[in-house]
This record gives C-alpha cells, sequence and structure tokens, in this order.
C-alpha cells in the first residue's frame, strides 16, 4: 500500500506546473504567420499588419517564462482571445507583430536575450520603412528584452528603437511562496518536475527569494546576485528608448485579500495528510507551510522578517490553485482557500520601490511623485489581476504609445 501510494505522489509530482499546468488543454492553433524566422535559441513569427506586404511599422514582443519551448498557440491565445484583441487591434493599426520565443525558456536571461538581439537585427533588416521599433515582452520577456537592448547599446549596435515596454514585468523580483518552493524539493525525492521549473536558471534570476532545498534558508539566488551584476554592467536599463511598463497590479496600495497568516491550501491525505501552506505573515520567525505525507515529514517551514508578500498588491498567480488541482486530480482531499497570491508585486512591475520592506510593498504609488520609477512611464490597473493578462486598459494605453 505505502509503494502504491508513493508512486501515486510520483506521477503527482510530474504533474505540476508553476504557472501553467503541465499537461493543460492545448491552446487553440494560431494563424499561420506571415514569415517564421529561425533564430539562436529560439525563433520569431512575424504577421503583417493589415494592408501590408512585408515588415512595417514592427512591434516586438517577447514570450515569458515556463519550462519547456515557446508554445506560439498559448501566446497568440493569451494576446487575441482574453480580456482584450491585442494582436487584431495592433494590426489593424497597420503594425507588423515580431513574436520571439525561445528554444527553452527557465534558461538563463543571458541566453534568451541572444535570441531576443537577433529578432531585433532581423526585424531592422527586413523592415520596409523607417519608423522607430517598438520592443518589448511579456513577464520575463520584458527583463529579456530589457537586458538585450542595454548590451546592444553598451556594443554600439544600433537597435532603432523608440519604446521599450514590460507587461507585468519583475523588474524588483517575482514572488513564489516559500512553502511551495520547499514542498517542490519534498516532491523531488520522487520527481523533480515541479522544482526544475523553481530551480530553473531563469527562475532563480527573477525570484526575489528562493529556497535551495527543505531545510534551507531563503535568500537571494547566487544566479539572481550575479543576473543583477550583469545588467549593471550594461546600465541597467537601455538609454535611448522611451521606458515604458504596465502592471497587472492595482497602485492603491490596496492588496487582493489574502490575509496574512491564513491557511492558503491544506491536505487531508491519502498522500499528504498532514500538510497545510499559510499566507505569508511578518514575523521571524513565522511558520509558513508543515510538509507531511508518504514521503516523510513533518517538515516546518518558516522565514523570517518578510513582508506580507502573498497578500501584496500586484499580478496574481493560480501558485495554490495549480498545485492543489493536480493532487486533487490524483485523489488527495484538498481545501483550498487560496488559489491565488501575488506573483509579481505592483511595486516591482513598475520598478518603484523594493520588496523587502511592508511599507514599500503596500506602498500608495498613485500618490509617488512618478519621477521615482525607473521608467520613463507605467500603468498600474484598477484592480489586481491574474499576471500579465491582456485587459482594455492595458492594451489601450499601450497602443496610445506606439512609436510614430
Amino acid at each position: 500500500m505505502a509503494d502504491s501510494k508513493t508512486d501515486k505522489a510520483r506521477k503527482a509530482a510530474g504533474s505540476i506546473g508553476l504557472v501553467t499546468p503541465v499537461s493543460g488543454p492545448a491552446a487553440p492553433q494560431a494563424p499561420r504567420a506571415d514569415e517564421e524566422w529561425q533564430l539562436p535559441h529560439g525563433s520569431a513569427r512575424v504577421y503583417y499588419g493589415e494592408g501590408q506586404k512585408g515588415v512595417v511599422r514592427p512591434v516586438v514582443l517577447a514570450d515569458g517564462f515556463n519550462l519547456g519551448p515557446t508554445d506560439f498557440d498559448w501566446l497568440w491565445d493569451g494576446l487575441e482571445s482574453g480580456r482584450f484583441p491585442f494582436i487584431s487591434e495592433l494590426r489593424r493599426r497597420g503594425r507588423t507583430l515580431v513574436l520571439v520565443g525561445f528554444e527553452e525558456r527557465s534558461e538563463s536571461i543571458l541566453r534568451n536575450a541572444e535570441t531576443m538581439t537577433a529578432a531585433i537585427m532581423q526585424t531592422i533588416a527586413e523592415q520596409l520603412d523607417d519608423t522607430r521599433l517598438l520592443v518589448g515582452g511579456f513577464s520575463m520577456g520584458g527583463i529579456v528584452a530589457r537586458y538585450a537592448l542595454a548590451k546592444m547599446e553598451t556594443q554600439r549596435m544600433d537597435h532603432r528603437t523608440g519604446v521599450y515596454v514590460s507587461f507585468d514585468s519583475p523588474h524588483r523580483g517575482a514572488w513564489v511562496p516559500i512553502g511551495l518552493q520547499a514542498f517542490a524539493h519534498y516532491l523531488a525525492q520522487v520527481d523533480d518536475t515541479y522544482l526544475r521549473q523553481i530551480s530553473s536558471p531563469a527562475s532563480q534570476q527573477m525570484l526575489w527569494r528562493y529556497l535551495d532545498g527543505v531545510d534551507g534558508t531563503p535568500q537571494e539566488s547566487p544566479l539572481r546576485t550575479e543576473f543583477k551584476e550583469q545588467l549593471q554592467r550594461v546600465g541597467g536599463w537601455p538609454q535611448i528608448p522611451m521606458l515604458l511598463g504596465v502592471s497587472s497590479g492595482r497602485g492603491d496600495g490596496v492588496g487582493n485579500g489574502v490575509r496574512a497568516g491564513e491557511k492558503t491550501l491544506s491536505c487531508a491525505g491519502p498522500l499528504f495528510d498532514g500538510t497545510y501552506f499559510l499566507a505569508q505573515p511578518q514575523g521571524d520567525p513565522a511558520e509558513v507551510a508543515v510538509l507531511n505525507g508518504v514521503l516523510g515529514g513533518p517538515h516546518t517551514i518558516t522565514t523570517g522578517g518578510f513582508p506580507e508578500l502573498d497578500g501584496a498588491p500586484g499580478g496574481t498567480l493560480e501558485s495554490f490553485g495549480l498545485l492543489g488541482d493536480t493532487l486533487a486530480a490524483f485523489g488527495e482531499r484538498v481545501d483550498m482557500p487560496h488559489r491565488s497570491v501575488c506573483f509579481v508585486p505592483s511595486v516591482s512591475a513598475v520598478a518603484i520601490r523594493d520588496l523587502g520592506e511592508q511599507k514599500d510593498l503596500y506602498v500608495n504609488i498613485d500618490k509617488l511623485p512618478p519621477e521615482e520609477s525607473e521608467l520613463s512611464d507605467y500603468l498600474l490597473s484598477s484592480d489586481n489581476d491574474p499576471h500579465a493578462l491582456m485587459t482594455p486598459e492595458i492594451g489601450e494605453w499601450v497602443l496610445d504609445r506606439l512609436p510614430d
């Protein structure tokens, strides 16, 4: 019986996704691209603007983080079939869209920046007019584009970019609950699928705090420290284009309703009986999870001196929902009071405050002088929406700022 439970735990562990389900339904097939470009470590799909027969007034946007290669069908569907048809509206304005994808989205941001650089250069080579480019990306893709453009400037490469834009990108870091990171290490005894996502190079480069083992101490990953140093070596930001950023979170300091210390997910067997997770509280030490079940335990997971990150204003991710749904599919009795928690805090997406202090994390950004941000201009959402969701307010704001 124990062996069969362990086998079931192994199968469940191999099915848990960090940002999307590992084996979710396929997205509808995207329309055929007008051009497809093979690039170093990736590729691009090119869609001409309405009435155009080539690359005109181009917009170059990079995919975000996940495990494995870019799913262009999923990327298209998210941009076109949600709350706002961004691609249609872009092309209706005569703009060419260049969607940049990566062979391995979880690889180092530095490596995937090489793909982005090649995409920018090929766009310039193919372009039929002289309009300056808009270059950016979604989530991690915005960080990839930021680094690529900044490095091109240090190398005196003309990127011809007039506007840079990031969509809910973690400029000051992203947040995955420490309890979930610990659970990934716990599950890795039988299958490391979940851990490979959290411990991948790109994830470690973006996470504000990273846990390197069940009994580890959460801290900034050396990979993040190194990436921040590499970013500063190229100036931190591109200096030539206008720098725009949008946040999927609110700007008035109001959180998402997840109260510190509340249970977010709990298990009642047969695989992980006694396992539960708590929304990140302040305090030192502060309990955030207990891990128990067929793989051993109980292991009590604590943090020290963290602000209330799970409930912070920002773009949300179904961090606990993804886990709970998968465990339930394998017969676990789960209770999920909070499916979603903060993933990219608003202050991170608009590069205006760091994440370590409660007062900064929950600051009313709307009342801050805009020049405190590292961006030229930014937009905050009217609610704490799902991470990088394309909404009418975000889509229209970006379309109004396309380079002439």
